[in-house]
């Protein structure tokens, strides 16, 4: 079962997109320079499709967009609320899975997602908005990831 932590209405986690993050507990991962380390513990309340339908009523008209930050302890969960989440409303909400794997499971079903980031969070590499950064951001079409990491770069580039 996936515990959630907290949740907040954001801009930046997904290009284009007004994205309800969703914090998920119990990262195995153990990133060393992780910016959210009190997701490492086990703790919060249940995840589940009755909290994310009510999300949905209550934001459904605010967000484009659930992500889920984290869950990389059960990615087989994820991806089953992700798919509930497309199917939950009228209009297309789309869903976004930040892992920190380096890899996604191979058995995981892309159809349930439109935006995937992969990559620990390495502090001297930095983040999505670093040239050097490790990670990657995809979008995902007819079962393809394609590489949006620019995209982040794009928006933090000084014109002189």
């Amino acid at each position: 079962m996936l515990l959630y932590v907290n949740f907040d209405i954001v801009f930046q986690e997904i290009p284009n997109e007004v994205t309800l993050a969703v914090n998920i507990s119990n990262c195995p991962n153990n990133c060393k320079d992780c910016h959210s380390p009190y997701l490492r513990e086990n703790a919060g309340e249940a995840l589940n499709e009755n909290i994310i339908a009510a999300w949905i009523e209550k934001y459904g008209n605010a967000i484009t967009c659930i992500c889920f930050m984290g869950g990389d302890a059960e990615p087989r969960e994820v991806e089953r609320l992700a798919a509930f989440v497309q199917s939950a409303s009228d209009r297309k909400i789309k869903t976004g899975w930040y892992s920190g794997k380096a890899d996604l499971p191979e058995d995981i079903d892309l159809a349930s997602f439109d935006y995937i980031k992969l990559g620990a969070y390495v502090e001297h590499l930095g983040g999505l908005n670093r040239r050097t950064t490790n990670q990657r951001f995809y979008r995902i079409e007819n079962g393809t990831l394609t590489d949006m990491t620019d995209w982040f770069w794009r928006k933090h580039v000084k014109h002189n």
